[in-house]
Parts: structure tokens; C-alpha cells; sequence
């Protein structure tokens, strides 16, 4: 039985990267990742039937989507300078470094998914299991199903002789 696809997104430089896998470790290695970037935060299930249509039409091939046009992509390139700055060649003091608060982690939620998907393929595995000795089962009562009803026409045919060797007698003891 084939597993459940989902659809997994990364960013690659100007591009995000999305893969139907069955699980996020196979994500991963499509993407030739050598770290968890989904504990990291940089990589993410995507559940939007528009932009999961292209990843399961191929599933295990990388889907390159561009996250915008060339000229926005340039936009970003060029850093901005302010008017009064470029007038005045003057260099800006930074001033005091703005405080940022680290990226929540995904640890938890990766290790909770991922646990899901070790049951769900156990649970196919037992299952799986289970209907083969169903199988072996149905076949062996079928076997002695075959068997009893032998025994019991064997038994049928020597109680029938019996009974017409029973009669004859009777009908003899009967005419003395």
C-alpha cells in the first residue's frame, strides 16, 4: 500500500523548492539537505491545493517555483539610499542594534509529525500483517472444511452398507 503524500516547501535563493514526499526526512533528502530544516524553522508542509498541484502531479521531483518577477528579485539586489544621505555623502551612525527574539522552534512540532507518520506506518504494517494470516487462515479452514466433509461421506457411504446389509437380514429373519 502506497503512503500518504504530502507536499513540503523550502526556500532556495529567489526560488522555493516543493516536493510531494511521504515523509519529511524523504523531503529532505530530495532537497540534499544535510540539516533538519524543518526543526530550523526553513522548511514547512504545504496544504494549499494550488501550489501542491505541480508537486503531486510529480512526485519525488523538486519543483522550482520563482517567488517573484526578475524586477523585483533586481529591486531586492539594490541596496536603497536615502536622498538627504546621497546628497550629503554623509555616513549614518547605526544606532542601538534592534533586539530579535529567536524564531520559535519547530522541534517539537517536527518530532510530534514524524511520530504520527512512525504510527500511521506501523499500524499499515500490522494491518498488512493481520490480512495475510486472514489469508493462511481462510485457506486452512477451507482444507478442513474439504476434510470433514470427506470424513463424513466415507462414514455416510459404510453407514448405507450397513443399512442394506442390516435390511437383507431383517428381510430374511422375517420370512423364517
Amino acid at each position: 500500500m502506497a503512503r500518504q503524500l504530502k507536499v513540503y516547501r523550502t526556500p532556495i535563493g529567489f526560488h522555493d523548492a516543493y516536493i510531494a514526499a511521504p515523509t519529511q526526512k524523504a523531503a529532505l533528502e530530495a532537497w540534499g539537505a544535510d540539516r533538519n530544516l524543518f526543526a530550523r524553522g526553513d522548511a514547512e508542509l504545504v496544504t494549499d491545493p494550488k501550489l501542491t498541484r505541480a508537486a503531486l502531479a510529480d512526485p519525488g521531483k523538486v519543483i522550482r517555483v520563482a517567488r517573484g518577477s526578475e524586477a523585483e528579485h533586481l529591486a531586492a539586489a539594490v541596496p536603497k539610499t536615502s536622498k538627504k544621505l546621497a546628497s550629503a555623502n554623509k555616513v549614518e551612525k547605526p544606532g542601538p542594534a534592534r533586539k530579535v527574539s529567536p524564531r520559535p522552534s519547530r522541534a517539537r512540532l517536527a518530532a510530534a509529525e514524524q511520530a504520527i507518520d512512525d504510527l500511521r506506518e506501523r499500524q499499515r504494517a500490522e494491518s498488512d500483517g493481520l490480512r495475510e494470516r486472514e489469508k493462511g487462515l481462510a485457506a486452512e479452514r477451507r482444507a478442513l472444511e474439504d476434510r470433514h466433509a470427506a470424513d463424513l461421506a466415507k462414514l455416510e457411504r459404510a453407514r448405507d452398507g450397513a443399512d442394506a446389509v442390516y435390511r437383507r437380514a431383517l428381510e430374511k429373519w422375517r420370512a423364517l
